[in-house]
């Protein structure tokens, strides 16, 4: 069974390498398996999330990350995504002049085989059939990517790229920041029918409300840049009642 292993990553902002954000940050995460990252603002889980993927703002200065044992940190962000991460961003950037169609289907393309043609019968079909599960209008082909676009259009967008792309391992970036409760259910319809042995699941988030809709399977708190505490569904329903507060104060008794 794939995994994704994170040991003991320290991660910094490249412009101050000296001031770690992520502070030895360890999880193996299996094919199969849902993960939910919870902490407060600032305690870096989207920091390690863009590192993981090799975002050039970051840098790793100690750890590793590593996919069926092998060392993903000396690749390109290209080489890691198709090694099979995808990242799922907070905030999607607008790619204007570009049409979603064209965008995912370079980035299919780039998955595929040297030599290897896509089939654009099959593409379309197939981008049509995850259109219509995540209740887009196939009128958004030939619109830029994110361009104009509302916070759940937006966030839609990019499960879509992910369901196109079929990674082993999502990172997933407060997929529920901005969404409306109606926004909220169809993206996290659109991950659960993802769900399965094939795909892994980073999701991060502040709150429980998303993990009503995607149960993980287990729960992590990262606070101060490292995981604190974990559990399964429960630890958050008890983090939705007792709030970050409790875990600094479990700390500090400890």
């Amino acid at each position: 069974m794939p995994s994704l292993e994170i040991r003991a990553l320290v991660v910094a902002l490249a412009a101050t390498p000296d001031k770690p954000i992520v502070k030895g940050f360890s999880l193996t995460i299996k094919t199969g398996e849902v993960h939910a990252i919870m902490g407060p603002n600032g305690t870096g889980k989207s920091t390690l999330s863009k590192a993981i993927a090799g975002h050039p703002d970051y840098v790793i200065t100690s750890g590793d990350v590593l996919i069926d044992g092998k060392s993903i940190l000396e690749m390109e962000p290209d080489e890691r995504a198709r090694a099979g991460i995808f990242l799922a961003f907070q905030y999607p950037s607008e790619i204007p002049g570009v049409s979603i169609a064209n965008f995912l289907r370079a980035a299919v393309q780039a998955r595929l085989a040297e030599g290897e043609e896509l089939d654009a019968t099959g593409y379309y079909k197939r981008l049509y059939s995850k259109m219509d599960m995540l209740k887009i209008d196939r009128k958004f082909t030939s619109r830029s990517v994110n361009e104009g676009f509302s916070g759940g259009e937006k966030k839609r967008c990019e499960i879509l790229q992910m369901a196109m792309l079929e990674p082993t391992f999502a990172l997933m970036d407060e997929t529920d920041s901005g969404l409306d409760i109606d926004a909220l259910k169809i993206v996290a319809e659109g991950v659960q029918a993802m769900r399965g042995d094939k795909l892994g699941v980073m999701l991060i988030t502040h709150y429980q409300r998303l993990l009503d809709h995607i149960v993980p399977d287990f729960v992590h708190v990262m606070y101060d840049g490292r995981i604190v505490k974990s559990g399964d569904k429960s630890l958050a329903l008890e983090l939705e009642a007792k709030g970050y507060d409790w875990v600094k104060t479990e700390l500090v008794t400890a």
